[in-house]
């Protein structure tokens, strides 16, 4: 009697008969140069090293502004906040 470990995607059962397939398959190796060439392309580098995520709290009043000045920009307003802290530091 096959155990069932679950099921795949498309709501097929999984049975010991395929976790031994995949294991085998698994064994003998996999060619990664297709996996590899899918994860080409993505966001470009915004500098040297990776970028980090920051986060900051906006009041209603400031949040409202900074999503005008992005319109008026055509800008994200990520970019918008990115040339605002830039000039902001490079005048300190």
């Amino acid at each position: 009697m096959s155990i069932h470990h679950g099921h795949t995607s498309d709501g097929a059962p999984i049975t010991d008969e395929m976790v031994e397939s995949m294991a085998d398959e698994a064994e003998h190796g996999y060619d990664v140069k297709p996996i590899q060439r899918r994860r080409q392309g993505g966001r470009p580098p915004m500098g040297s090293a990776a970028s980090s995520v920051e986060s900051v709290r906006l009041d209603p009043e400031l949040k409202r502004d900074l999503l005008l000045r992005a319109a008026e920009e055509q800008a994200s307003v990520s970019e918008v906040i990115r040339r605002a802290i830039g000039q902001y530091l490079r005048a300190g």
